[in-house]
């Protein structure tokens, strides 16, 4: 039987592969890696070559490739000042660790390094995995059949990061039990505030109203708190997730708050990543955002979600606060892509997008 050939690709679908030179702010000593590497990682054959994963804004991510061959992927913090509890790249290698024996797709995680006079910052090396990446929404390198079998394969992804049992695999203290809305109302007011550059009256006004209409509801779950079509890799030729990735933000928490995270698209389009919001999704093959929910309900055995606007709400403006900071440190020379200098407008039109959604009430 031959061998199935990956698809072609456009710029809104790149394989995992695909490398750039390394950023002149994201260089590091790459003899002191090696050296480290040789020490920490089994089966390592040195020299080493290195390049970078350009399209994250947050973490800098880097493919290294040994004199064998064998390629493996360093993420790390990014240089100068950091907000508090941001990049936290111990916490990305605890859970990928943690989940590994799990029903979770993730990379198998090989070392941590918190020893700053490797690299300057804490890093963590995990194996490569090959496969795609879909940065466009609309998918526009399959066919319908393809694309809903995409967003299902995702829906269906995320439901198994929620079913684990976060205390069978020892992240019973990975976050608190309870309460995570609220938390996540303060932790991002404050982040805001921290990294605000310009007055935006919809995000003053969504400060106020979100602790005030917060869910009845403390049900908790592994949350990886960035779930989203970017962060799973697909089989180069199936609808299957290899691994799902970029799990700093990751805690206990509502698993409803990723869900509706995960919704976004559905309301808000990308300059990017395309927009959905207007598709004919039963021509098009994308499931519609009440297909998404209701297959997710099916997967977790659970009746109809209350409280959704809530939750679409809270996460445009989490997206909100995100993106702002990530332009705060475009702003200051820190951001890991080039291209978060163009974030600041961004701000402005999730956090009017998530007021219209409190003013219609739906």
């Amino acid at each position: 039987m031959a061998t199935p050939q990956p698809v072609e690709t456009s710029p809104l679908t790149s394989l995992t592969a695909e490398t750039a030179p390394v950023l002149d702010q994201h260089r590091f000593d790459e003899a002191a890696l090696t050296r480290y590497m040789a020490e920490h990682v089994e089966a390592f054959s040195p020299p080493l070559a290195v390049g970078q994963v350009r399209g994250g804004m947050s973490n800098p991510t880097f493919i290294l490739t040994d004199a064998a061959g064998r390629r493996y992927v360093l993420r790390k913090k990014p240089p100068g000042k950091l907000l508090p509890s941001a990049h936290a790249v111990d916490r990305e290698f605890r859970i990928i660790s943690a989940l590994w024996q799990t029903e979770v797709p993730v990379a198998k995680a090989h070392v941590l390094c918190q020893d700053a006079s490797v690299l300057g910052v804490d890093f963590y090396i995990m194996d490569f995995v090959e496969g795609r990446v879909f940065r466009g929404y609309e998918l526009p390198d399959l066919t319908a059949g393809e694309r809903r079998a995409v967003y299902e394969t995702m829906i269906d992804t995320l439901a198994k990061i929620h079913r684990v049992d976060f205390r069978a695999v020892g992240l019973e203290d990975y976050g608190r039990v309870g309460g995570y809305m609220a938390r996540q109302v303060r932790r991002w007011s404050k982040q805001y505030e921290a990294s605000k550059t310009d007055q935006l009256p919809a995000m003053e006004r969504l400060m106020a109203w979100l602790p005030e209409h917060l869910p009845d509801d403390d049900e908790t779950t592994i949350a990886h708190g960035d779930f989203r079509l970017e962060n799973l890799l697909f089989h180069p030729t199936r609808p299957e997730v290899l691994a799902v990735v970029d799990w700093e933000l990751s805690t206990l928490g509502a698993p409803l708050s990723d869900l509706a995270y995960n919704c976004l698209p559905y309301h808000v389009p990308d300059d990017i990543r395309g927009d959905i919001t207007s598709l004919d999704f039963a021509a098009y093959g994308i499931p519609s955002e009440q297909d998404c929910v209701a297959r997710y309900c099916r997967q977790m055995d659970r009746p109809a979600i209350e409280n959704w606007n809530f939750y679409v709400v809270f996460s445009l403006f989490r997206l909100a606060a995100i993106v702002q900071g990530v332009y705060k440190r475009a702003l200051d020379g820190n951001a890991s892509s080039p291209e978060a200098i163009t974030r600041g407008e961004k701000c402005k039109q999730l956090a009017t997008a998530a007021w219209a959604l409190v003013e219609r009430g739906v």
